[in-house]
């Protein structure tokens, strides 16, 4: 049957049945019955997707496969890749969504004559969408390359079915949806990705637009993210045929707009030359070396100047500009350099001088990849007639609003921040100063040596301390928490006979059932905060996010810690315990730091998170290799006492972490003040007085 034909890993198995891939390795261990691999490798191999569910169901380990996995799985492991696979479930999906009558003619017919017929209804429905042959990037696949996707694509019409139940968003689209970003999320490296919040900004910087054109469109994300309207054009153009071929049904299934995609090297084949758009938008490559340099040297395009061998992203900024209409606007990411390197800034001096560049939009680090530095958003216009250049070009640095670069941005924040600086300056040519967001810069000011447009250099950031009012209001707030700290000090204890009590180890409170121990994950794919060691050691909240683990296998589920709950830290050789209150629980438990979960009814967690604290306690569980220090938890000891003097001793040790986290505080308040006050001093908010 063609459906053999499908493929699932052991992680695939594992996601199936809902266990961990160790699981798997026991099952093919100790069943002679489970199926042979049919593919993979020898350390990877890969089954027979219904010879598994056949087996699952027989060993009562599924009960029923869910429709969005059979469909996933299927997808994934298609013998012509999960990238065919994806295609032709577009164009099916296409085909149910505008057509579904047609479909379920041909899917009352057997799987090789649904093959036959089908690609005749395909390019009626592609013709009808996305032009002619000739000129889209979406081939239709022949009857031989559709029958081993008859069973996806028949689980595909249905996944639309069940999803569009009750749902005002079509069941095709969601479907789709659900697929391509199932696929781009399993394969992350391989395709160009502009996340959904930075290109939702980018559509709306673009505003209301009847055409629209990306000319590296990579996986859809941008033209996605333009408002639609009734009788809208989306072009787009890609030189990897899959991409362009994506995009294309993406966008047919997204809205009813008239849809052209092409494929080609968009520098060196413009597919759309003709074309006057309202709004570009674009994620071109970055640093590109290879890209048309030596063949283009007298193209029309380079209006403003021939861009250096290195400024591949001032080509993708003349060929935007070339493609719009007089007035119409482009936005493109960019990576910061191309602000401020020499080799460009020729080119730059004379996008300001005509009026061609608007703004400068610095976004905070980890918009958008690489998630290392921060991009920015160049908006242009192309100049209307001989209109003279504007005299001043607005500056946005977004930075400002991460106030901790460890937390995840707050786009929503980001995104009224820019929208409102560049809705006003579009509207009146100039906008109010926002100290430390927003500028608008008159382009003189600019046009020096370097023509170095990076909005840090021309917005300096306001005072750590806000200016003299904050810098009391500081001032207040560091005496109350020395106050604090003087209420907290430990007082004077009478010298007392050491006592020696009945000993146990962590280890054995474990085996005996006393407490849970847990480690930290080293993946995971669910969206929550992580604690670190470094939030451990710094007394601070959750800052860290989960490293990208498999989608397919459920034990890459991170490790959620609960409120009571002691984290100790097993590298570097501090003494450290931290129990987690009620702001902490919930997040993930980071890489390096060991949970203990203790039974209230037998450990309190202040008794147990001070006495592993101890120096002595540390040093004789530590171990140590070259100069890395490694904590043996299990090894740490603990008195045996009652419960009731057990919290004692945690009541205790509760008001000792009180007036640690108040000399942490008074620090970092501390810090802030001093910071403040020589800012204020050096930019003259306040005076020597």
């Amino acid at each position: 049957m063609p459906d053999n034909a499908t493929e699932v890993t052991a992680a695939g198995i594992a996601r199936l049945a809902g266990v961990g891939r160790a699981a798997v390795s026991n099952w093919r261990r100790r069943h002679a019955d489970f199926p042979q691999p049919v593919g993979g490798t020898e350390t990877s191999p890969s089954f027979a997707l219904t010879e598994v569910e056949s087996w699952l169901r027989k060993q009562g380990k599924l009960a029923e496969v869910p429709l969005r996995e059979r469909v996933w799985q299927q997808l994934a492991g298609h013998p012509a890749g999960p990238a065919t696979a994806l295609l032709h479930a577009g164009c099916v999906l296409l085909l149910v969504h505008t057509r579904p009558a047609d479909w379920r003619e041909l899917t009352a017919r057997s799987d090789e004559q649904t093959a036959e017929l089908l690609p005749g209804p395909l390019e009626a429905v592609l013709t009808q969408r996305l032009g002619a042959a000739a000129d889209r990037a979406v081939r239709v696949p022949g009857p031989a390359e559709l029958l081993p996707s008859v069973p996806l694509l028949r689980g595909v019409a249905e996944l639309a079915a069940e999803l569009g139940r009750g749902s005002q968003v079509p069941g095709a689209r969601q479907a789709y949806e659900f697929l391509v970003g199932r696929h781009l999320d399993a394969n992350p490296r391989q395709y160009p990705l502009t996340p959904s919040a930075p290109a939702e900004l980018m559509a709306a910087l673009a505003g209301a637009a009847d055409t629209v054109l990306d000319p590296a469109c990579g996986t859809g994300a941008l033209l996605s993210a333009v408002a639609p309207h009734p009788e809208q054009w989306l072009y787009g153009q890609d030189s990897a045929p899959e991409l362009a071929a994506l995009t294309a049904l993406r966008l047919a299934l997204h809205s009813d707009a008239a849809v052209r995609t092409a494929t080609a090297d968009t520098l060196r084949a413009d597919a759309f030359e003709g074309l006057r758009a309202d709004a570009v938008l674009c994620h071109p490559p970055f640093n590109e070396r290879n890209w048309g340099h030596d063949e283009l040297a007298y193209d029309p395009r380079w209006e403003y100047g021939f861009p250096a061998r290195t400024e591949s992203e001032l080509a993708w900024v003349q060929h935007a500009l070339a493609r719009l209409r007089d007035g119409g606007t482009a936005v493109l990411l960019m990576p910061p350099a191309a602000a401020s390197r020499r080799s460009g800034r020729r080119i730059r001096a004379d996008l300001l001088r005509r009026g061609a560049l608007r703004a400068v939009i610095a976004l905070p680090a980890g918009a958008a990849p690489p998630h290392s530095i921060p991009l920015h958003l160049w908006v242009l216009r192309r100049p209307t007639g001989f209109a003279g250049s504007t005299p001043e070009v607005l500056l946005v640095e977004t930075s400002a609003l991460v106030q901790d670069t460890r937390e995840k941005l707050p786009w929503q924040e980001v995104r009224t921040a820019v929208l409102d600086a560049w809705t006003a300056f579009d509207r009146d040519g100039t906008a109010a100063e926002t100290p430390g967001l927003s500028r608008p810069v008159p382009v003189i000011e600019l046009l020096d040596d370097d023509v170095d447009l990076t909005p840090a250099r021309h917005l300096p950031p306001p005072a750590a301390g806000g200016g003299a009012e904050k810098l009391a209001a500081l001032r207040g707030d560091l005496a109350t928490t020395l106050r604090r700290t003087v209420e907290l000090t430990p007082a004077a204890a009478d010298p007392e006979q050491p006592v020696r009590w009945p000993g146990t180890t962590v280890g054995e409170l474990a085996r005996g059932g006393a407490l849970t121990l847990r480690m930290g994950s080293a993946g995971g794919h669910a969206r929550v905060r992580v604690l670190t060691d470094h939030d451990v050691l710094a007394g601070t909240a959750p800052s860290g996010t989960l490293p990208k683990g498999d989608p397919d296998d459920p034990s890459d589920e991170p490790v959620l810690v609960e409120e009571g709950d002691v984290i100790v830290p097993v590298l570097g050789g501090g003494t450290v315990a931290r129990v987690v209150d009620a702001a902490t629980a919930g997040a993930a438990l980071g890489r390096n730091l060991c949970l203990l979960r203790p039974d209230p009814a037998a450990l309190d967690p202040w008794f147990l998170a001070g006495f592993l604290r101890g120096t002595a306690n540390n040093r004789q569980a530590s171990s140590y290799a070259s100069t890395a220090t490694r904590l043996d938890v299990r090894r740490l000891q603990l008195p045996r006492i009652p419960l009731e003097r057990q919290r004692a001793y945690g009541e205790r040790f509760r008001t000792l972490a009180a007036f640690e986290e108040a000399l942490r505080l008074a620090g970092r308040l501390g810090e802030q003040l001093i910071q403040g006050t020589y800012d204020g001093l050096t930019d003259g908010t306040i005076g020597p007085e």
